[in-house]
């Protein structure tokens, strides 16, 4: 009679753990993203010349900003405890910029026309 019990205890709970699983790449629905609040680039494209972008966000940190090419080749890097980088050293092209502030990261494109 205890064979019994034990069977029709054993089967739920090998049926939930093969469910759910000892895996370690199990799926969550509300991963954690950290993002930079407000962050903002401009002028986006930067034309007629212009020598000086803007880098903003809310809390205005130091941050570390590094620019690459469209094939990922770091062109230079550069840390700003202001809004303001000098970009009169870029040629025409298309960017991406990493941007880290307060060891948050997050990248946008620049366009320099």
């Amino acid at each position: 009679m205890a064979k019994k019990y034990f069977f029709i205890l054993l089967f739920p709970v090998a049926f939930l753990i093969s469910q759910q699983g000892f895996s370690q790449n199990s799926y969550t629905d509300n991963p954690i993203q950290k993002s930079i609040e407000d962050l903002s680039i401009y002028p986006n494209p930067v034309t007629n010349g212009k020598t000086f972008i803007y880098i903003t966000s809310k809390k205005n940190l130091t941050k570390n900003v590094e620019f690459f090419n469209v094939l990922g080749k770091r062109i230079f890097s550069t840390e700003i405890t202001g809004k303001e980088i000098n970009i009169a050293n870029l040629s025409k092209g298309v960017y991406v910029l990493k941007i880290t502030e307060n060891d948050v990261s997050e990248t946008r494109k620049l366009v320099v026309k």
